[in-house]
């Protein structure tokens, strides 16, 4: 069964840093592509960073580039995401998934990590 399960999330101050991470498991972790995924309340899921199997391509949405870092430990199977310089706009339940921009997916969108940047 593939799991997907991240952590790392919390409340920050504008301007602060968080550092998400993802376990994954069953699968075979280091033959995917995998992205970072974000939905705000009351908006739609956007697309925020992928990396490729071997973690020497990353890419980013607009909104984000500078700001977060996407990497990947394929020998422990998790993915990271760190988040520098946040801002209230960031706030959003965060999720992993396999694939690229455009192609992502994962069995279920109710878990994830919240992700809550306010003074």
């Amino acid at each position: 069964e593939v799991q997907l399960v991240e952590s790392g999330g919390g409340l920050v101050q504008p301007g602060g840093s968080l550092r998400l991470s993802c376990a994954a498991s069953g699968f075979t972790f280091s033959n995917y592509v995998m992205s970072w995924v974000r939905q705000a309340p009351g908006k739609g899921r956007e697309w925020v960073a992928g990396i490729n199997s071997g973690g020497g391509s990353t890419y980013y949405a607009d909104s984000v580039q500078g700001r977060f870092t996407i990497s990947r430990d394929n020998a422990e199977n998790t993915l990271y995401l760190q988040m520098n310089s946040l801002k209230p706009e960031d706030t959003a339940v965060y999720y992993c998934a396999k694939g690229p921009r455009g192609n992502y997916y994962r069995a279920s969108w109710g878990q994830g990590t919240q992700v809550t940047v306010s003074s």
